[in-house]
């Protein structure tokens, strides 16, 4: 004991079992992907969005990572990680007491309240990305409820079925990184099927839905796609060499996926899109999500060119011709951009995966049943590579089949309760209407007035509808704040 420096001695506060190293990591990393959500997508939603709805859509996510907290320390976590109910689903008990949140996290070498920390990421964003199918009408008060009602009866289901030791997926052997399937996929399924209860948006708004604010935009997908770094970079719970080839091969899919993306617009109609740059982006950062430390980097590239291609074509082109897509509303894409991504991530996935790093990420005796089928064909284990790719098909078929489900019920429980759309008042005239608040303010003598009471016509207007506006009210300035 004299041996070892004080700063590494255990005591009661630093027990033996913990690794400081990993603990400070894993700690960093939640925090990373807790910037996804606060403040990366709220920044992103913010901008994206028409400006009429800036402060509905800035909210939506705000809140949906608050209320999602709390169902995560009241129910949730233990719902997803703790003792099994029945195959796909955990008992539901608090994580509030000292005596579990201190004591060691049933993988890794850190305290169980980081690891609860650090999967509450990833519960808290996907909420938040179903709100991108939605933005645009779906009554507040409705989200209050579908939040915490989603997250229990959905979310939890999920990620104990495919990341427990003890879900019946996980047994199988499902590879899923990093939440392709638990979190994009589900995400995509429950936003594109909840866009068809809510309804659509305005005509107006269908036809015309321009960013208002694209640098904010981009800024807030920068800030999304660094805090990916922690996603995917935490997910082997230790500062370990499977963590950085994690990270490498996340910003590597990622930048292949943008460039492509960027390339087919170019190619397609003659100009760079920064709409396109986010989609892309949006991707590549899924497709890799599931595969992330287990591949090669070569294949982080070829993922990051079907990432950005394939969805690509979805959305530009089978949107146009499939009935079903082009009814329902789905705002900011989400079925495209995760869905389709998360899918074809799980499918790469169980193409090449490495059996070498599949061991050094699981660390578990029978590590040999987790290989690509191109590694197994390679090796002569065509059969163990075709099992693969066959778990991979049925864990896409689970979650996708429990969001359709699960999503669809919770929208008609609420929908006897409240209304899920908003009223045509409240479509046309935006935040004004429905939060008395707007976030680009007329505003008289340099002072700036969120709330006035005549927000019912100034923001039905956009900037370039306020000409007419202006010139009857000169004494007045359009500040963008």
């Amino acid at each position: 004991m004299d041996l070892i420096p004080p700063n590494l001695r255990p005591d009661e506060s630093s027990p033996e079992w913990m690794n400081k190293g990993d603990n400070a990591w894993q700690l960093t990393a939640a925090t990373l992907v807790a910037l996804q959500s606060m403040p990366g997508l709220v920044i992103l939603y913010g901008g994206m969005v028409k400006k009429k709805w800036a402060i509905n859509s800035s909210l939506m996510a705000v809140y949906a990572f608050a209320a999602t907290l709390i169902c995560w320390v009241g129910w949730g976590y233990r719902m997803a990680f703790g003792d099994k109910l029945v195959a796909f689903w955990g008992k539901p008990a608090v994580a509030l007491d000292d005596s579990f949140l201190l004591g060691q996290a049933f993988i890794g070498y850190f305290p169980t309240a980081t690891m609860v920390w650090f999967q509450f990421g990833f519960a808290g964003i996907t909420p938040v990305l179903i709100g991108g199918a939605l933005l645009g009408r779906m009554k507040f008060v409705a989200w209050m409820a579908f939040v915490p009602l989603w997250h229990t009866f959905c979310y939890t289901v999920g990620a104990f079925s495919v990341w427990s030791p003890k879900g019946w997926l996980a047994k199988m052997g499902v590879i899923d990184f990093a939440g392709g399937f638990v979190i994009h996929l589900s995400s995509g399924v429950a936003g594109f099927t909840a866009a068809y209860w809510v309804g659509p948006r305005s005509v107006k708004d269908r036809e015309r839905f321009p960013p208002n604010n694209v640098v904010m935009m981009l800024g807030g997908a920068g800030l999304v796609w660094m805090g990916w770094s922690g996603f995917n970079g935490g997910a082997p719970y230790a500062t370990s060499t499977v963590a950085s080839l994690a990270v490498i091969n996340t910003h590597v899919c990622a930048a292949t996926s943008l460039v492509t993306w960027l390339l087919l617009d170019i190619y397609v109609s003659g100009k760079p899109s920064a709409l396109g740059v986010v989609n892309g982006l949006i991707t590549g950062l899924v497709c890799i999500t599931p595969a992330a430390g287990v591949v090669q980097c070569w294949a982080a590239i070829l993922m990051g060119l079907i990432s950005g291609s394939l969805p690509w074509y979805t959305l530009t082109v089978l949107n146009n011709k499939i009935s079903l897509l082009r009814h329902v509303d789905d705002t900011f894409a989400i079925f495209h951009t995760h869905a389709v991504a998360g899918s074809l991530g799980g499918i790469l996935t169980g193409l090449f995966a490495v059996p070498k790093l599949s061991r050094l990420f699981y660390m578990v005796p029978d590590w040999d049943k987790y290989i690509g089928l191109a590694y197994a064909l390679q090796t002569g284990r065509t059969s163990a590579g075709l099992r693969q790719m066959g778990i991979q098909l049925i864990a896409i078929v689970f979650i996708v089949c429990l969001n359709i489900v699960a999503t669809t019920l919770i929208c008609l429980f609420i929908k006897l309760l409240v209304p899920l759309r908003l009223s045509e008042e409240e479509l046309q005239v935006g935040d004004g209407e429905v939060h008395g608040e707007v976030a680009y303010a007329l505003c008289n003598d340099g002072g700036t007035d969120h709330s006035f009471g005549n927000a019912k016509v100034n923001s039905m207007y956009d900037v370039d509808e306020l000409p007419s506006v202006m010139s009857k009210t000169s004494s007045y300035e359009l500040y963008r704040v």
